[in-house]
């Protein structure tokens, strides 16, 4: 027949018994850089600053990505998804239209009663 044994306690570790911690340092590449400069200035110059200092890249060598990227976002359309999403069409039929629709709930007012003025209402 077993008996319960008393539970033993673990020995708590300390941070002086754990091995460092190894933090991995990797460079954004040049598209995730721009795109960060584009959304903290709207100065090309600036942009070519922010991007060349967060990749640690001369400023001579990231203008031409900041420039072209900047003529994409003039030519490309919003990134917003449209209403419509065309599905996958097979062969013998036409394309699916699906047709999205957001739906925003009305707002809730919660009115709050104190204590009435009179108390012979």
């Amino acid at each position: 027949m077993k008996t319960a044994s008393r539970p033993v306690k673990k020995t708590q570790k300390s941070f002086a018994d754990l091995p460092p911690i190894r933090v991995r340092r990797e460079p954004p590449t040049v598209n995730e850089a721009v795109a960060a400069a584009q959304d903290l200035a709207d100065d090309v110059e600036q942009q070519v600053e922010i991007a060349a200092g967060l990749m640690g890249l001369p400023a001579d060598e990231v203008r031409p990505h900041v420039l072209a990227a900047k003529l994409a976002a003039r030519t490309a359309k919003p990134e917003r998804v449209p209403e419509r999403i065309l599905t996958h069409a097979s062969p013998s039929r036409a394309p699916r239209t699906v047709v999205v629709e957001r739906r925003t709930r009305p707002t809730v007012v919660i009115e709050r009663r104190g204590r009435p003025l009179d108390p012979r209402r």
